[in-house]
C-alpha cells in the first residue's frame, strides 16, 4: 500500500525517516529513481539513513513502475521518495495506485518560482502539476506528516 509519494532532492533525511515513517507507521521507504539506482554513493549514503526496523528498497524508475503494477510492494506499508516532479509524474502516469503526491522539498534555481518553504517550481512543473491535479491526482505541499496540507493548485 503506497501511503505517500514524496517530492524530496534529498530522498531520505530527518523529516522522511522521523516525521513521516514514524508518523506514517511506514515498514518500507521506497526510493525511485535512475541516477540513485545506479550511484553507489547515494545507494550507500539512503542506507545509512535507513529508520531501524523499516525496510528500505532502491530502484531505478522501469523496476519501480514494474514492482509497483505487479503488487509485489501491496504488502508494505510503503513512502515512496523520489527527487523531482517529473519522476513523481513518471510514476502517476504509469501506476494507477498513485492517487497523492506530496511536494517536501525541492531544488531552487534562477528560473523556479517560490510557492512555498522549500518548494521551488520550474514553468514546466508548473505545467506538469497542472495536469496532475487536471487528471484527479491529489497533489498537496507539506514538509512534515504533521503540518497542515496546502492543496499546490492554490499556490499556482
Amino acid at each position: 500500500m503506497i501511503l505517500l509519494l514524496r517530492v524530496d532532492h534529498r530522498l531520505l533525511h530527518g523529516q522522511v525517516a522521523v516525521s513521516w515513517a514514524q508518523g506514517l507507521k511506514a515498514n518500507c521507504i521506497f526510493c525511485v529513481g535512475d541516477h540513485i539506482a545506479n550511484d553507489p554513493v547515494w545507494k550507500t549514503t539512503l542506507k545509512m539513513g535507513k529508520p531501524a526496523g523499516c525496510k528500505l528498497v532502491i530502484k531505478d524508475m522501469a523496476h519501480a513502475i514494474e514492482a509497483i503494477n505487479s503488487g509485489v510492494t501491496d504488502k508494505y506499508r510503503m513512502l515512496i521518495s523520489v527527487q523531482t516532479i517529473a519522476e513523481a509524474k513518471q510514476l502517476a502516469d504509469n501506476c494507477p495506485a498513485v492517487t497523492s503526491i506530496n511536494l517536501g522539498n525541492t531544488k531552487s534555481s534562477p528560473t523556479t518560482r517560490t510557492v512555498a518553504r522549500q518548494v521551488f517550481l520550474e514553468p514546466e512543473e508548473e505545467q506538469m502539476i497542472r495536469e496532475l491535479i487536471d487528471r484527479g491526482i491529489e497533489v498537496e505541499i507539506r514538509p512534515l506528516a504533521d503540518d497542515p496540507k496546502i492543496d499546490a493548485a492554490s499556490v499556482l
